[in-house]
């Protein structure tokens, strides 16, 4: 319940913030009906579930992210300095780590996590394993360090995991 109880909240201020409209009546109550046929639909699919809306994440993906943003923000001046440096250091890495992470969605979030950090790109997860490509040495130690990972834990289990 709680599951579509947060969709509705996302989907109606979505609604709400992409028409514009706050002031016909008749307007607000299509939206309010168009938003309830979606849960109605996404109900009896059965999409709705802590995966595909996972508000369980809570106050920990709202913790999660500003280090996130500022992980992205240090990867792309270290790839901006490699792409405007005339000797062009790079030295490609493939390697695997293993992920802690307990669910799918764990996999996922820090498989996308490493993605989004420029300089990495997550090729391949299977069973728990990464398969990630580095485009330098070091952005390949930064994932082999292991801080994303116990990060992502972190925000999966909400336990002690946080670095």
């Amino acid at each position: 319940m709680l599951h579509t109880v947060g969709l509705g909240v996302v989907l109606s201020c979505l609604w709400l913030l992409l028409s514009g409209l706050y002031d016909n009546l008749l307007i607000l109550s299509l939206g309010l009906v168009s938003v309830v046929f979606v849960l109605y639909i996404a109900h009896r699919m059965d999409v709705i579930d802590h995966e595909g809306h996972p508000v369980h994440l809570g106050w920990r993906a709202i913790t999660y992210w500003p280090w996130l943003i500022w992980e992205i923000v240090k990867a792309n001046i270290d790839v901006a300095k490699i792409i405007i440096s005339p000797k062009m250091d790079i030295q490609p890495h493939l390697f695997e780590v293993d992920a802690s992470q307990s669910s799918e969605l764990g996999h996922v979030i820090y498989a996308n996590s490493i993605t989004l950090t420029p300089g990495t790109v997550t090729v391949d997860v299977d069973d728990g394993v990464l398969r990630i490509h580095a485009l330098t040495k070091d952005a390949a130690d930064g994932v082999k360090s292991g801080e994303m990972d116990k990060k992502v834990a972190h925000l999966e289990n909400g336990d002690g995991g946080q670095v």
